[in-house]
């Protein structure tokens, strides 16, 4: 019997069927011996084969994303599955989510080809500086191609744009603990009734409320999975000269470059840093594609950005 995998507990597998019907499921064990290295070799929005309580096979996915298991570096974590978009939730404050954590999901979404939409929450609590920074960030991956969209989860602000965006595709809901997430998904899908938290007043960080992965259906059609919060977001098999193949800019750039298998770095004829210095590419940008070469060895996985 074919089925959908709308949510993930860890060790349950919960599978709608094409006439509405939920079966609870587990993996049979010899998944693990098939060479996956993943910490869950089956993700939310896999299709799957399942028979008597069990989930005997995943049926070729369309595409992926995929992150560093954050404890086990020689092995992944798959986010969710066969996903039109993902959406990148992110904060310019309360917390703040780094530019270079926004180019290492994007890198990775890239790499597997999933389309990204940066959604810029909190825009209600942001004074007149930290508007001016937004605009600025938002300009910047604009310019590159990402669709942005300026939310405020609390009032409304922004969200009709967004629901409309997403209309009719499976979307990945994904950021850092603390961006509002559970309080965005509660108001695109009020029936979710997602667990929400104050920020930790001592760190302006947030703290866990999703502690599992869970499809739920728009009211306009298409679907969003939610996701738990991540706190670092360690690539996972990228090779040191694939690396600038998932920034836009700088592959397009490099295409100029003297040599063929240019790193970037320090080598004469260098369209790439020759741009950096005419400011055609932002230093942010630049600054995570050395962050992430700098991943190639095993370990590199970096807990937080």
């Amino acid at each position: 019997m074919k089925g959908l995998i709308v949510r993930n507990t860890g060790s349950w597998y919960d599978v709608r069927t094409d006439d509405g019907q939920l079966f609870a499921c587990k993996v049979k064990g010899n998944f693990r011996l098939r060479g996956i290295r993943s910490t869950n070799p089956v993700a939310v929005g896999d299709w799957v084969e399942i028979d008597g309580g069990f989930i005997i096979e995943i049926l070729d996915r369309r595409n992926y994303i995929i992150r560093r298991a954050s404890n086990l570096s020689k092995q992944s974590h798959i986010i969710a599955a066969n996903v039109d978009a993902a959406c990148l939730i992110v904060t310019i404050a309360h917390p703040e989510t780094s530019t270079t954590f926004i180019d290492r999901f994007l890198a990775s979404a890239e790499a597997y080809r999933v389309p990204v939409y940066i959604i810029f929450n909190k825009v209600d609590l942001y004074d007149e500086d930290e508007r001016r920074y937004l605009d600025a960030v938002m300009t910047l991956y604009r310019y590159l191609d990402y669709p942005c969209f300026a939310v405020s989860a609390e009032t409304g602000e922004g969200v009709d744009e967004l629901a409309e965006s997403l209309r009719d595709k499976i979307s990945l809901f994904s950021g850092n603990s603390g961006v509002g997430k559970s309080t965005l998904l509660n108001r695109l899908v009020p029936e979710a009734n997602a667990k929400t938290a104050v920020l930790s007043e001592a760190h302006d960080q947030g703290l866990h409320t999703t502690t599992f992965s869970e499809m739920y259906d728009l009211p306009g059609g298409g679907a969003v999975i939610d996701t738990p919060g991540i706190r670092g977001f360690g690539t996972f098999d990228f090779g040191r000269e694939e690396v600038s193949h998932y920034f836009r800019e700088i592959f397009s750039i490099g295409q100029d470059c003297r040599f063929g298998n240019c790193t970037h770095t320090h080598e004469p004829g260098c369209a790439v840093l020759k741009a950096l210095d005419n400011h055609e590419i932002a230093e942010s940008r630049y600054r995570s594609y050395l962050s992430m070469l700098e991943d190639e060895g095993e370990g590199k996985y970096r807990e937080k950005y």
